[in-house]
């Protein structure tokens, strides 16, 4: 068969060369578009004419025109210098992104959102502090910065900005837009009480209600088609009100409800695909619940599997993790151990970890398995996650 006009492999090379000998470039082609993104550091290796083709624009806008986005897991860790990793499931491989070259790309990010939408990565606001130890008193820089990762293109461009500078803050996406309230900013230290949506088509934010009361240091939860706002003190016995914005009505009301608490609130609350919400609690011991929807009760489903490290005989809890979800698993991701050296006067010593460990909730008692471990040196305390599962839109 002949290369036909459409063919992306005719831009590659002015003699024609078959990609896979003995197949024609469009079946070639599919075969290798098909392929998740935890193969493309092994298919890049294969040749350079296989390196050009994975690397190249037709490429992606062939997978983005089939809507082959594989499954992605991201991670930003303590360790990573601002670099975010990715895991493929399908491949059990993770690997690097490509770094954000922008303004303050090597500076330490954190208390930003992250959300995926549209076979997107967005990374929003957030504070913004120099690894220079050199500046002590530097105050971070709180930003209206959005961020955008391309899966297909596996390149980021800075999208229009957030209304208002926040960190800490709660977001959410709800039919495809995305939703944040609350926070702080270096004008209002005690709490934000200014929300906005996000609308990732038209790459423009619009101006919200605002909440009934400001809130800082916030989650978002994004459940049955409302933006639940839940503070760090939600969980506390006199603290249970939690704000829910309503997008039919445009309107924000004040519940009463139940949720339990987490000293990891960003990472604390996660909904499956089937409409089912998870939270880890981490007062004590690290306890996996689920939520009766029909009574607004929570029942422990089982518990974070505690580590194991080589030469040491004590199981450790682990904190400051990650907690997500893709697919029909849970995913418990990287975090930090404190180990008890007796050697000399005895002290603890920080073990920054790369374990990731996954199970099925459906399935009790719970049976953890682990993953391929993170990519050095993208360890330790997880500042963000977000999972994406593919999905096939119309642009």
């Amino acid at each position: 068969m002949g290369v036909t006009v459409d063919n992306p492999f005719t831009r590659l090379d002015t003699v024609h060369q078959p990609v896979i000998p003995g197949l024609p470039d469009d079946l070639a082609l599919r075969c290798l578009a098909k392929l998740s993104h935890g193969h493309h550091g092994v298919l890049e290796t294969v040749s350079k004419r296989w390196r050009d083709l994975i690397r190249s624009s037709d490429y992606a806008c062939y997978k983005a025109k089939e809507g082959w986005c594989g499954n992605w897991l991201f991670a930003l860790t303590e360790q990573s210098k601002n670099q975010w990793i990715a895991y493929d499931p399908e491949a059990d491989r993770w690997h690097p992104l490509p770094k954000f070259l922008g303004d303050y790309a090597d500076w330490h990010h954190f208390g930003f959102s992250c959300v995926c939408v549209y076979n997107r990565l967005l990374v929003i606001g957030g504070s913004y502090t120099p690894h220079d130890s050199s500046l002590p008193n530097q105050k971070p820089l709180i930003t209206d910065h959005v961020l955008q990762f391309d899966p297909f293109r596996k390149e980021w461009k800075s999208m229009a900005k957030m209304r208002t500078p926040r960190s800490h803050f709660a977001s959410g996406v709800i039919s495809g837009k995305v939703y944040v309230a609350g926070g702080r900013n270096s004008s209002c230290t005690r709490g934000l009480a200014y929300a906005e949506v996000y609308d990732p088509l038209a790459d423009k934010w619009e101006e919200l209600p605002p909440m009934p009361n400001p809130q800082m240091d916030c989650l978002g939860l994004s459940y049955k088609g409302k933006l639940h706002v839940l503070s760090d003190q939600v969980g506390l016995s006199d603290m249970n009100a939690s704000q829910v914005f309503d997008i039919s009505s445009k309107g924000w009301c004040t519940v009463e409800d139940i949720w339990p608490f987490s000293k990891a609130m960003q990472f604390s609350v996660q909904v499956m695909g089937d409409g089912q919400v998870y939270t880890v609690v981490d007062w004590g011991e690290s306890l996996i619940k689920t939520r009766d929807c029909e009574k607004g009760e929570w029942y422990n489903v089982g518990a974070v599997p505690s580590v194991t490290l080589h030469n040491h005989a004590r199981a450790l809890e682990a904190f400051g993790y990650g907690f997500a979800t893709l697919r029909e698993e849970l995913y418990i991701l990287g975090g930090k151990v404190l180990k008890w050296e007796e050697a000399g006067t005895g002290r603890f010593d920080i073990v920054r970890l790369g374990l990731v460990r996954t199970c099925n909730p459906v399935i009790r008692p719970l049976k953890w398995k682990e993953a391929r471990p993170m990519c050095r040196p993208s360890c330790g305390s997880i500042l963000g996650c977000a999972s994406l599962e593919e999905k096939c839109f119309l642009y």
